[in-house]
């Protein structure tokens, strides 16, 4: 971009940026003169986009670990079916008579593992975490849009999850219909012990999840186009604003589909409506339900399913964008290529949601369009996986923790997107449809290559959030025991599921066929035990870290951006005085004409390099 488009940028967005500027310097005046603050307001009630942040990583942390240790229980029951475990007996009550793991309950704690994790964890956990703590740091803003949004946004997003969780102790059950709760189960709370109160609760509770999830993003959204400090135009952001704020848009867009989908199944469930209710029976009995559909919960549920996948995705891959720079002491590789990539991979997410659906009915010429867009997904995503690995290439690579996560990210990236291709081909995707291929698939896609992404922001930014330094050995036993637990838990799977296994079944013992494959199942189950015996070392690191870490230096990774330019004590407002002002992109890295191989976004550029047509 030459001098020239930088200037008219900069005009162009200054009347905006010198108002907010301006309006939120002498607001952190009035904050740093006459802000009282007490236990409450601090952290409970906080309206501190900072503190916020961490209640959204802590409480992800928790519903993370109550996601893994239910996975942990029925993949006992996968390994060795029927098998009695003593001390499931005491802590599932009824649920595990004699330590046997009751079959309505196996479907019910799959349902809410799957729930958590894409949900709670990956999309509450990974956006509200990182979007609150560097959405105004990064662009220079002294707080979000609306502090009193952003404090209502968590605290729904808590009470979402405390009915979620309470639905685990009533007598019939949580819901118990997969993730995806299709109807007829979901729709009749008679159909099975998993389809009464604590299917309403799943509802309550995801009704409850959207409405944070919206309020978080129309927040984003707004600070991100209003609030950026002087000079900080659009093609200056860090790439991690970028994915948030299209992360953001996504959501918006998406969300209010699975709210109408959760409400009309409310109707049916206890308003004798039959959006997607007909031709039903129970027990011999015909009920009276006429002229619905359960494709119609479909339509409506993998509308917003899609992109979701990006929503839970994108915010880690900027994540990776800023971390792979970062230590590779590198530019990052096609920026404008990547924010295209980004754009492009969110318009397509909202064409490709059939692919979910091709064993329907569906008309196979419908199904060849869904097949085309699905298969166009593959270039924006090739785009990124490119770029990260041409910026690693010769780069003067700084191993930490987030490293070594960001690039277990890319690996996940890569092997799990190309079994997409085979399930976003019709033909092919008949052949394992439910079955443990599509676990597979899912699982290091969107699933590791997500939770790799967190991980690497939390051991990244662990410092701007607690002032403290993460112990580098542990987060290194963390990373690999995580990544070959990872692989040896999904890499078997597509064999599983190309043999014929299905997906969610109780057992397969019933079917002599798949005899055999039984041993394949003991082996991802002891590395199911593997990696979560390493999220143990990551809770130590983490939680003592917070207490009796090291105490952090301002900028420990030598990075460009904003965020480590303000002060490691955390203060209202983020600087002391004046915001600090942009003058270049966020990626000047190992520069020749610079004696320090970083320069940060508020250092002047030289007249040298404004000739040049620099950032």
């Amino acid at each position: 971009m030459s001098a020239m488009e930088n200037t008219n940028q900069d005009a162009h967005v200054e009347p905006i940026v010198h108002a907010s500027h301006d309006l939120h310097h002498s607001h952190d005046d009035h904050d740093d003169h006459h802000h009282v603050e007490t236990f409450w307001n601090k952290y409970v009630f906080s309206q501190d986009h900072k503190m916020i942040s961490k209640q959204f990583l802590i409480t992800a942390i928790f519903m993370g670990v109550l996601a893994m240790m239910m996975s942990m229980v029925f993949r006992l029951q996968l390994a060795w079916p029927g098998q009695s475990f003593p001390f499931l007996e005491p802590i599932l009550g009824k649920w595990a008579p004699g330590g046997v793991l009751n079959p309505d309950f196996y479907l019910a704690l799959v349902t809410i593992h799957g729930t958590i994790m894409v949900f709670f964890v990956l999309t509450g956990g990974l956006s509200g975490t990182f979007s609150n703590l560097l959405i105004p740091l990064q662009v220079g803003a002294r707080d979000m849009a609306s502090g009193f949004l952003n404090m209502l946004s968590f605290w729904f997003f808590a009470a979402s999850s405390l009915v979620m969780l309470s639905s685990i102790f009533i007598e019939s059950g949580p819901a118990s219909g997969g993730w995806t709760v299709y109807p007829p189960l979901s729709a009749l709370p008679q159909a099975m012990p998993g389809s009464g109160l604590g299917m309403t609760l799943w509802l309550v509770s995801m009704a409850l999840f959207i409405v944070s999830s919206l309020l978080g993003s129309l927040n984003y959204i707004v600070t991100v186009i209003n609030l950026r400090t002087k000079g900080m135009s659009m093609t200056r952001l860090p790439l991690t604003i970028w994915a948030f704020l299209v992360t953001a848009i996504l959501g918006v867009l998406s969300f209010p589909v699975l709210f109408a989908a959760a409400l009309l199944l409310i109707f049916d469930r206890s308003f004798g409506t039959s959006f997607y209710l007909s031709d039903i029976y129970i027990g011999g009995q015909a009920l009276e339900y006429n002229g619905g559909s359960p494709i119609l919960y479909e339509h409506l549920f993998w509308f917003l399913g899609h992109p979701e996948v990006y929503i839970v995705l994108l915010p880690a891959l900027g994540i990776t964008s800023e971390v792979i720079a970062t230590n590779a002491r590198k530019p990052i590789f096609g920026y404008r290529a990547m924010i295209a990539s980004i754009l492009g991979i969110a318009f397509l997410s909202f064409i490709v949601w059939g692919h979910h659906m091709f064993i329907t009915g569906m008309n196979p010429f419908l199904g060849s369009v869904f097949v085309f867009t699905t298969l166009l997904v593959a270039i924006p995503s090739a785009v990124k996986a490119f770029n990260y690995i041409t910026t690693l290439w010769k780069g003067n690579i700084v191993y930490t923790p987030a490293m070594m996560f960001a690039i277990g990210l890319v690996s996940f990236f890569i092997t799990g997107g190309v079994t997409g291709i085979i399930l976003g081909d019709s033909a092919l995707d008949i052949n394992v449809h439910d079955t443990y291929f599509v676990v597979a698939h899912f699982h290091l896609v969107m699933g590791s290559a997500a939770i790799f992404g967190m991980f690497a922001g939390i051991y990244h930014w662990f410092p701007r959030m607690y002032g403290k330094m993460m112990n580098k050995q542990l987060g290194f036993a963390h990373f690999w025991l995580t990544f070959a637990g990872a692989y040896g838990v999904f890499f078997p799977m597509h064999f599983l599921g190309l043999a014929g296994v299905p997906r969610r079944y109780y057992s397969n013992t019933e079917f002599p066929i798949f005899n055999d494959l039984v041993d394949i199942n003991v082996m991802v189950t002891w590395f199911a035990i593997l990696a979560g015996t390493a999220q143990l070392i990551f809770l130590f690191n983490f939680f003592y870290s917070i207490f009796r870490g090291q105490p952090a230096p301002q900028n420990p990774w030598r990075s460009n951006t904003l965020e480590w330019t303000a002060p490691v004590k955390h203060i209202h407002g983020n600087w002391p005085g004046a915001i600090p002002e942009v003058h270049r992109w966020a990626y000047d890295y190992s520069k020749p004409d610079k004696s320090e191989d970083f320069c940060p976004q508020n250092v002047p550029m030289t007249e040298k390099e404004i000739a040049e047509g620099a950032h």
